[in-house]
């Protein structure tokens, strides 16, 4: 069936969010070389910054995923985007790191509701087949805001100084809400959706699917955590989620140490990685869902495709040896793009898996899992640099994460729909 206007206007709205999301969190990253200099910040003081953040991430996904499936789309996506951006205006306010520490919370909290509500929007509007590509393509708006976060913050900073970046950065969210309440209804409810288009998202694509729960039947947490996908899918989570975090915070500072590269000189490598990282995403999503196409089970399409990609971030454990700053920016583009093929998979896998009732409570689920890794992941990258001044190790462990994560999918979980019978 031809792609119509109206579903692909809501993947806009919700790539759009996703951009204002990956604007705000990187910002920090952007502004550490200024930030540290006025505020005399160790590299462990950076680090706990960061877990702060992560720590919040993973509380609000739970919080997050619970209220989406309660609330609805339209009301949880908006209060998630109000506290995030309320969170990135307030870093403009502190002076010291427990004051960051706080904002980065509040920031923290709020963004852990983009994923679950994005995830649970496409699940609404998209039958299974075309759901990685859907996905894929919101997800794009994460490199997008890290493409346009360095050209904003930079011209903002360097005419203002950074704590306007955090101001101006953070109004943006508020004016998406008034969009978005204006703009978003369900399927069901859409004026321009017709019965024919309705069909089609409804459509499933085996007759064994389940794609409903039984009407009043309400699925527990204890119900979601006595299937063994939802801890490898948590644990696979853990651990890659914290790599993307990685470079989102620490690359420019990586080119600064590394390659004696500035904030004003850092918008270019950053534009082509995240540009790249783009590219990745929206094709991961489309490699999958061709293979469905082509007649391969969802089971196969996914793995498959996450295995291919997996494979691209293994060069990344010679980048430290690498004196040569171009060749240190593909290689490094070519991991962001393969966690981002990853992503539009896994995120997908949780809406093949998962009826799309508990799609929010299960994408919120599994993200705790990245947000822990990521946490915890702040802060030995911190400590690694406080107590080695390298990033050889960090680099090492990260280009092995994703055959991880893939081997864990491979032997324990079965892509195939999970059924909740009446009670």
């Amino acid at each position: 069936m031809k792609k119509t206007n109206v579903r692909w206007t809501v993947v806009a709205l919700i790539f759009f969010a996703t951009t204002v999301n990956y604007i705000d969190r990187q910002v920090i990253g952007l502004l550490k070389p200024y930030i540290q200099d006025d505020l005399g910040w160790t590299e462990a003081d950076y680090g706990y910054i960061v877990t702060a953040f992560q720590v919040a991430y993973g509380i609000g996904m739970l919080v997050c995923g619970r209220m989406l499936d309660w609330l609805g789309s339209k009301i949880g996506y908006s209060i998630a985007i109000i506290v995030w951006s309320l969170g990135a205006v307030l870093h403009a306010f502190a002076r010291t790191v427990t004051g960051f520490g706080a904002a980065r919370a509040v920031l923290g909290l709020g963004e852990a509701g983009n994923f679950p509500a994005a995830v649970k929007v496409i699940a609404e509007w998209f039958p299974k087949r075309d759901r990685a590509f859907a996905t894929g393509v919101f997800n794009s708006g994460t490199t997008i805001g890290a493409v346009i976060a360095p050209i904003i913050v930079t011209a903002i900073t360097l005419e203002w100084g950074w704590r306007w970046a955090f101001i101006i950065t953070g109004l943006l969210g508020f004016i998406w809400v008034v969009v978005w309440w204006l703009m978003y209804k369900s399927p069901e409810q859409h004026p321009k959706v017709s019965a024919k288009e309705l069909a089609y998202i409804k459509s499933a694509d085996d007759k064994q699917e389940a794609d409903d729960i039984p009407q009043g039947r309400t699925v527990t947490w204890r119900e979601l955590f006595s299937h063994r996908q939802t801890y490898a899918i948590l644990f696979s989570r853990f651990v890659t989620d914290w790599v993307w975090w990685f470079f989102l915070f620490w690359t420019p500072d990586f080119l600064n140490k590394t390659q004696g590269v500035d904030l004003k000189a850092t918008v270019l490598p950053l534009i082509v990685i995240y540009t790249m990282s783009s590219i990745g995403g929206i094709y991961g999503g489309h490699v999958s869902s061709q293979f469905i196409r082509l007649g391969r089970s969802i089971d196969f399409a996914r793995k498959t495709t996450i295995l291919l990609f997996a494979l691209l971030v293994l060069p990344l454990n010679a980048v430290p040896y690498i004196d040569n700053m171009w060749i240190v920016v593909l290689i490094i583009g070519l991991a962001t793009s393969t966690h981002q093929a990853w992503a539009s998979n896994i995120f997908t896998i949780v809406s093949d898996v998962y009826p799309k009732q508990v799609v929010g409570s299960m994408t919120g689920i599994s993200s705790v899992g990245g947000a822990v890794g990521g946490a915890l992941a702040s802060t030995f990258v911190g400590l690694i640099l406080e107590w080695t001044g390298s990033y050889a190790t960090i680099f090492m462990i990260a280009s092995t994460m994703y055959l991880l994560a893939w081997l864990t999918l491979r032997l324990f979980v079965p892509i195939r729909q999970i059924k909740f019978e009446s009670k």
